[in-house]
C-alpha cells in the first residue's frame, strides 16, 4: 500500500467531501489501505447516529473498498517503543495516532492525515502533504 489514510481524510471521504473524495480518488491507483483503528473511529460515528443499522451499512461499503491494515503483533511492538520513546522526551500523542502511526511504520505506506501536530513528533513517518 503507498498511502495510509488517516481518520480525518476518512470520515471527510465517507461524508463526500470534495477535496477528500477528490484526493482519494487521485491517490487509489498509488494504492490506499486504512488501519483497524480508523475504521473502530468510522463505526463509531455510524452508532450514535439517528438510525445506526443504516449507518453502519454505509460505512461497511464505503470501507469495502480499501485494504484493512490490521494490529498484528510486530505493530503493536512498534507501538510500545514509540510510545516509551515519546513519553521519554515529554512529547505523547493520543494512543489512537500511536497505533496508525506504528501501523505506517511496520507497513511503509505514506500516512495521509492532517494532524501533522501530533504525526510530526515521530521523524521517521512519511507524511503527505496534499498542495
Amino acid at each position: 500500500m503507498s498511502y495510509l489514510i488517516d481518520s480525518d481524510w476518512l470520515i471527510d471521504a465517507f461524508l463526500g467531501v470534495p477535496t477528500a473524495v477528490n484526493l482519494m480518488a487521485q491517490l487509489r491507483d498509488d494504492g490506499l489501505a486504512v488501519s483497524i483503528v480508523s475504521y473502530g473511529e468510522l463505526f463509531e460515528g455510524a452508532v450514535g447516529a439517528p438510525d445506526p443499522a443504516t449507518e453502519l451499512a454505509r460505512v461497511r461499503r464505503f470501507l469495502a473498498r480499501l485494504a484493512l491494515l490490521p494490529l498484528d503483533d510486530p505493530t503493536k511492538e512498534r507501538f510500545a517503543y514509540l510510545r516509551a520513546d515519546l513519553r521519554r522526551r515529554g512529547q505523547l500523542i493520543p494512543d489512537l495516532d500511536l497505533l496508525i502511526a506504528a501501523t505506517a511504520l511496520q507497513r511503509d505506506p505514506t500516512l495521509l492525515t492532517r494532524n501533522t501536530r501530533h504525526f510530526a513528533r515521530i521523524a521517521e513517518l512519511r507524511l503527505y502533504q496534499p498542495r
